[in-house]
């Protein structure tokens, strides 16, 4: 059975001989492992809202990952480029800075918006433009037929919009119906959803989408504030992913204790729930498998926090062989560290995770 074969059995809740495994890392622990393995590093590649996912393909290949990502990448004629200040702007005319392990905002193109005009003044991302799709199509012909290929379109809706306008104004603005808000998540819809289905169009697999509603404690925002402006444009962009192919897998990435939104999910149409995020309250395995095992599949469930940087390298091998025995049971798993591996987990915690996966 080979990765891609092992993929497709999981999503469909066949029994694969094992999970298929899955994988990212930041810059920081991706260059230990290419020390590690005494290999050249690979440089992140240019994409504002999926460069770690997509990015260090070789060392993941020689970790033993089964799936691979592809996705949007910044196009030719709008490359991210560097200030004189030292601040990275996006095509989307959004400001970062390297503060370490990741890049902070600092700049927030759209914080003066309020009125509808506003987002019809401002220039977006052209989901056609020229080179955005290289990547993707290079690397499905590559690897498309031996990897499992996920199509990343993280940042759905949710997080790009306040990426543009800040997360405190944004939040704000949600309460009080700020008459820009609905423009700027229907224009952020339309370009997301035009990108994932170019992605399905050139063969991936399962696409996935995403927006981080959860806190460790429980929801960031009210289940009145997701039914009024979220629910209606994840199914939109559900229904139009699955005009170009009614069988794509749709995984949603959300962290933190997201429980009361998986029943809406569910009906939303989602076939994959990630990150299964192991801290967050409300997240134990069991429960997730026993109630909703038989419609949602799970990707994800390694911690990051605790396990995968403190762990002891039988704990973190005890704990995958748990999570398998648990969530893998009947098919319905991809097992993957519930984030990007960070640069405070040690070479033998990754290959500890690595080994106890493949067996």
């Amino acid at each position: 059975m080979n990765s891609k074969e092992r993929l497709l059995k999981a999503l469909n809740f066949e029994e694969p001989d094992r999970p298929p495994i899955y994988a990212s890392f930041t810059l920081q622990a991706a260059e230990k492992m290419y020390r590690h393995f005494a290999m050249e590093p690979s440089k992140p590649l240019d994409s504002p809202m999926s460069s770690l996912r997509i990015s260090f393909q070789d060392l993941l290949m020689k970790l033993g990952v089964d799936c691979i990502c592809v996705a949007s990448c910044a196009p030719d004629n709008a490359p991210t480029r560097k200030r004189a200040d030292g601040l990275n702007i996006n095509e989307w005319g959004i400001g970062t800075r390297s503060h370490g392990l990741y890049d902070e905002f600092e700049l927030f193109p759209l914080a003066h918006a309020e009125t509808k005009e506003d987002i019809e003044k401002y220039t977006f991302p052209d989901p056609y433009a020229p080179g955005r799709f290289r990547f993707a199509e290079e690397t499905i012909r590559k690897f498309g037929n031996e990897y499992g290929i996920i199509g990343d379109l993280e940042c759905s809706l949710f997080e790009t919009s306040w990426y543009l306008v800040g997360l405190e104004k944004f939040l704000m603005d949600l309460l009080l119906e700020t008459p820009y808000v609905e423009p700027l998540l229907d224009k952020v819809m339309h370009i997301h959803t035009a990108i994932g289905k170019r992605l399905i169009e050139l063969g991936v697999d399962m696409i996935w989408c995403g927006d981080d509603f959860g806190t460790q404690s429980g929801l960031m925002i009210g289940l009145d504030i997701f039914d009024k402006y979220f629910a209606p444009r994840i199914k939109y962009m559900f229904e139009e992913f699955r005009k170009v192919r009614p069988d794509i897998k749709i995984a949603w990435h959300t962290c933190g204790s997201v429980l009361p939104l998986i029943p809406r999910f569910i009906d939303l149409g989602l076939d994959v729930l990630n990150p299964i995020q192991p801290m967050a309250s409300g997240m134990e395995p069991e429960w997730l498998k026993d109630t909703y095992g038989k419609k949602l599949a799970f990707f994800g469930g390694i911690c990051v926090q605790k396990l995968l940087p403190t762990g002891t390298v039988k704990e973190i091998k005890d704990e995958v062989k748990r999570r398998i025995s648990i969530l893998g049971k009947g098919g319905g798993y991809i097992i993957a560290p519930a984030h990007n591996i960070q640069d405070d987990t040690p070479v033998e915690n990754v290959l500890a995770f690595f080994e106890a996966a493949r067996q």
